[in-house]
C-alpha cells in the first residue's frame, strides 16, 4: 500500500502494519490529534514500541500512510460522461473524503498540524495525495479540451482549494447543487 521503501532489518508484519494504521485512525477518531501518541497507538495496535518506530518516526507519518491509501482509493474514479459529470464526481468524492471519513479527518488534522510543524509540512509536501488524485481528473479533462494548458500546480489548487478551504473552515459537506456550481465556475 505504501509508496515508501521497506526499512532494513525484520521485514514488516503486514497485520502488524495494519493495526497500526487501524489503532491510529481510532484513536485520532477518540482523542485527537494533540493527543495522540506512538506509545498510545501501539497499545491499541498490540505490537510492541519499537515495531513503530521502527517503521515510522512520527504520528504524522503513521497518520500519512493511513489516509493516503484511503484517499487514493476513494478518490480513484472512472472517466465521467462529460467534463462537468466527471468534475462534480470528483469533488463529490473529495467532500465525502475530508468530511465524513476518518481517512480524511486524519488528513484534516494534519493540515492543521503542518501550519506549525515544518516536519509535517514536508511530509504533506512529499505525498500530495489530494494534489495526485486532482491531477488524474485534470489530465483526463485537457484530453477532452475541456482545460487549456497551464500549470499543474494552479489548475490542483482551482479544482481542491476551495473545497478544502469551504469544510476546514465551516466543517460540513457543501450540497450537491454547491458542488455543481464549483464544478461549472472551474471549467470557465
Amino acid at each position: 500500500m505504501s509508496d515508501r521503501p521497506t526499512p532494513p532489518g525484520r521485514p514488516r508484519s503486514e497485520d502488524a502494519r495494519l493495526a497500526v494504521l487501524n489503532a491510529a485512525d481510532d484513536l485520532l477518531v477518540e482523542q485527537g490529534y494533540a493527543a495522540l501518541t506512538m506509545k498510545g497507538i501501539a497499545e491499541r495496535a498490540k505490537v510492541g514500541r519499537q515495531t513503530v518506530y521502527r517503521w515510522w518516526s512520527s504520528k504524522a507519518e503513521i497518520l500519512l500512510e493511513a489516509s493516503a491509501a484511503d484517499a487514493r482509493r476513494e478518490l480513484s474514479l472512472d472517466p465521467g460522461a462529460s467534463a462537468q459529470e466527471e468534475v462534480v464526481a470528483f469533488l463529490t468524492a473529495l467532500s465525502g473524503f475530508l468530511a465524513t471519513s476518518d481517512a480524511g479527518r486524519a488528513y484534516r488534522a494534519l493540515l492543521g498540524e503542518a501550519q506549525h510543524d515544518e516536519r509535517v509540512a514536508e511530509l504533506l509536501r512529499g505525498t500530495d495525495v489530494l494534489g495526485e488524485s486532482a491531477l488524474v481528473v485534470i489530465t483526463r479533462l485537457r484530453g477532452r479540451g475541456a482545460l487549456p494548458e497551464g500549470s499543474d500546480r494552479m489548475l490542483v489548487a482551482e479544482l481542491v482549494g476551495p473545497l478544502v478551504i469551504r469544510i476546514l473552515s465551516e466543517g460540513a459537506e457543501p450540497s450537491a447543487s454547491e458542488l455543481e456550481a464549483m464544478a461549472r465556475r472551474f471549467l470557465r
